[in-house]
């Protein structure tokens, strides 16, 4: 029976790079052409501030939004809150998400994430009320992820992640179903230590959104008549057009040096380096690098660098050109600070922050809250 479960995890990982070849992805071409984006903001600050290139070695409920086969290394529970500040100047967004993870059997573990982004509140303005005064609306967008992974075998670990997306204003609101899935594959090259790691992930894939609601309705006037100038009101619905989710598919690699060992013979000191390839269908193809230092499990900080084809040319919105089509600008950072608690010192309370540089704008900045038990 194991090793059935270890012939699908491997049947699913092939499947997944063929989804990702058939599905012809990195075209700029097709850009806006999908929706839900916020689907592809990621809102925790320890895979932020590594570029998201921890596709491979991600682990935790960080994992649901990279490569939810990270999940199943939880040992015991984990809780996470954050906030982001989007884009700072760019019109003061905010994302705050909240994640629990949990360890379930003897490989396995759950995982729940909700992610909500939060715009203020914006004026009403109609065809008679311009300039408002009307009133005030506020959008509300939220992702609620559910997620089950498990490890297969010592080296195998597999994991689906199933999401609902949920966009709305005051009169017009879209609903959505998306399912994410992924593989990690680590490997003891160095004795005493699992240092190499590979990871695909597939996200985003499901059926076509829509808005619907009273705000698609207007009242228009219908003249029976010119002649004589009679008329009547009648309510037009006006449907919107549907539209796909922002599909992707990560493949990533991972390698963690361990040096100086303790008194205890363990390593205290690790550096990660890690790549990963990020094939969007309606976005250009993304390649990101990341280093990564931890001291015990005390102590970590990470870089990365996100990079798009033209990231070092000016601003444009015209794909043809060259230019760079979006405000991010490659860079990012990271830090987290844990403090171990507890018997034998098994459970911890960390903060981590994270940066994301970009132009124009103020950059991202994350700040989040875990507890281990």
């Amino acid at each position: 029976m194991r090793k059935n479960s270890r012939r699908a995890v491997v049947v699913l990982g092939i499947s997944l790079c063929l989804y990702g070849i058939e599905s012809k992805a990195g075209n700029p071409q097709r850009a806006g052409e999908a929706g839900a984006t916020e689907l592809l903001i990621d809102p925790w600050a320890g895979t932020s501030g590594f570029a998201e290139a921890n596709t491979a070695c991600v682990q935790g409920i960080e994992s649901q939004f990279l490569n939810v086969a990270g999940t199943a290394f939880t040992d015991h529970t984990q809780v996470i809150i954050g906030n982001t500040d989007y884009l700072g100047g760019g019109g003061g967004m905010n994302i705050a998400v909240a994640g629990l993870c949990q360890h379930v059997g003897a490989t396995g573990a759950i995982g729940l994430s909700i992610m909500s982004m939060n715009f203020g509140s914006i004026p009403i303005t109609t065809y008679d009320n311009p300039n408002g005064g009307v009133g005030y609306f506020t959008p509300q967008y939220i992702n609620i992820g559910l997620s089950y992974a498990k490890g297969f075998s010592d080296n195998i670990y597999g994991g689906v992640n199933v999401k609902l997306v949920s966009e709305s204003i005051s009169n017009v609101s879209a609903t959505d179903v998306a399912i994410d899935a992924g593989i990690e594959y680590v490997r003891d090259v160095a004795h005493g230590h699992k240092n190499f790691h590979f990871g695909i992930s597939l996200k985003n894939v499901g059926p076509q959104m829509q808005y619907s609601g009273d705000g698609m309705s207007q009242e228009v006037t219908q003249y029976n008549s010119v002649a004589t100038g009679q008329s009547g009101q009648m309510t037009v619905q006006t449907p919107a057009q549907a539209y796909e989710l922002p599909s992707l598919i990560n493949i990533g690699l991972a390698y963690d040096f361990r040096i100086l060992k303790d008194t205890g013979g363990k390593s205290a000191h690790r550096i990660t380096v890690a790549a990963n390839f990020t094939s969007n269908a309606f976005e250009q193809d993304q390649e990101m690098l990341g280093v990564e230092y931890a001291f015990k499990s005390y102590f970590s900080v990470r870089v990365g660098y996100d990079y798009q084809n033209g990231i070092m040319n000016p601003l444009s919105t015209d794909p043809t050109t060259g230019g760079r089509l979006t405000v991010f600008t490659g860079p990012c950072a990271g830090v987290s600070l844990q403090y171990p608690f507890g018997k034998n010192k098994e459970s911890t309370f960390g903060i981590s922050y994270s940066y994301r540089a970009s132009n124009p704008f103020d950059g991202c900045n994350t700040i989040a809250m875990q507890l281990s038990l």
